[in-house]
């Protein structure tokens, strides 16, 4: 999950309790923040939160309406998207309030409220993209098994599993004291010098071990694809579908940039949390913000990759899109025609004035 560092230590390596409104410009130890960080955090915010908000209600509403895309795998993109939306509706948004008043106006309910959701968010994220390559590993790996893992019922099942395991990884959190304000980045945030221990224990949980297991399972799928492109004579386990090799790609390039636009704050946390007093002077300011900037843009990513690389989603996209832009088109049919027939309303009643019933005609 995402954390913080540089507002915890001065150069003495003495705590300090991170500012609220009011701070201003000034860090906790006294420098004035960076002009650039406000604009430039504000603009990867404002557009990771209107391509997210769009692309995964794209996603959910594409794995629901069509039939072909409604399998155990994409049931998890479904659980991923909405960790996704979860970090844009409530957190994005209240950091943006930050910015623009140079400081968190909300209270520490809220400060609370959207680090719990940004943590639930994160940790979710990761989780999900490593039940989607377990998911990958079991369906081309171990086809026969696969059958029995996945049936139907058991994938929600699997994704409740998902979720319970992120809320049990993020309530230590609440007991260590490690949720706070960060003015660097106007956020409230996971502080990384709450504990060295600890911090190790989450970016090593949260980051490096499903990371791992990711890896292990997409090289047996790497291995287990060049095998059959090795191959001539094809053998029941090692036959492909296009769809099938498709899918694994798109996961494998979801999986891919995921770990990039993480790496560098989980492991600048990492070394901060192992060696602070050594490590917290000597990372450059923008590194750190555009690190955090980074994993922030991450989660808008998703469904532009599902767009570009899988042809199901791709058309599930074009038609809803086409839909709402027929309904769009009709609504100001519908707008202008009220619109022009409204001065004429009282023609009935001046038709009648002009021609009179006649009694000798009843």
């Amino acid at each position: 999950m995402p954390g913080s560092f540089a507002n915890c230590c001065e150069a003495g390596g003495r705590a300090v309790r991170p500012g609220w409104l009011g701070a201003g410009g000034a860090r906790a130890s006294g420098t004035p923040r960076p002009p650039w960080v406000a604009p430039a955090l504000s603009t990867v915010l404002v557009v990771t939160t209107a391509v997210d908000i769009v692309g995964n209600r794209l996603v959910i509403l594409s794995v629901f309406r069509n039939r072909k895309l409604r399998d155990a795998g994409n049931l998890f993109l479904v659980s991923l998207a909405l960790a996704d939306l979860a970090v844009a509706l409530y957190p994005y948004s209240l950091i943006l309030v930050a910015i623009f008043y140079d400081g968190w106006a909300l209270g520490e309910v809220h400060c609370k409220a959207s680090t719990f959701v940004m943590g639930l968010g994160v940790i979710g994220s990761v989780f999900n993209i490593t039940a989607i390559a377990i998911n990958r590993y079991c369906y081309i790996c171990h086809s026969v098994a696969y059958h029995w893992i996945y049936r139907p019922w058991h994938t929600p099942l699997h994704i409740c599993l998902v979720w319970l395991l992120t809320v049990v990884a993020f309530l230590p959190n609440l007991f260590m004291g490690s949720l706070e304000y960060d003015p660097h980045i106007y956020s409230c945030t996971f502080i990384q010098m709450a504990s060295a221990q600890y911090t190790v224990a989450v970016v090593a949980i949260h980051f490096f071990l499903p990371i791992a297991v990711v890896s292990f399972c997409y090289l047996h799928i790497w291995v287990l694809v060049l095998q059959a492109h090795r191959k001539a004579k094809s053998e029941s386990k090692l036959c492909l579908r296009p769809s099938t090799l498709r899918s694994f790609l798109t996961m494998f390039v979801v999986f891919v940039i995921f770990a990039i636009c993480w790496a560098p704050l989980n492991c600048i946390g990492l070394a901060v949390a192992i060696n602070p007093e050594e490590m917290a002077p000597q990372v450059p300011e923008g590194l750190f913000v555009t690190s955090y900037s980074l994993a922030y843009f991450n989660s808008c990513l998703n469904a532009i990759i599902y767009g570009l690389l899988n042809k199901n989603f791709c058309r599930e996209y074009k038609r809803i899109l086409l839909a709402l832009w027929n309904l769009w088109h009709c609504f100001q049919d519908a707008s202008r025609d009220s619109q022009s027939k409204g001065p004429q309303s009282p023609a009935p009643s001046v038709v009648s004035a002009q021609h009179p019933v006649q009694a000798d005609t009843l």
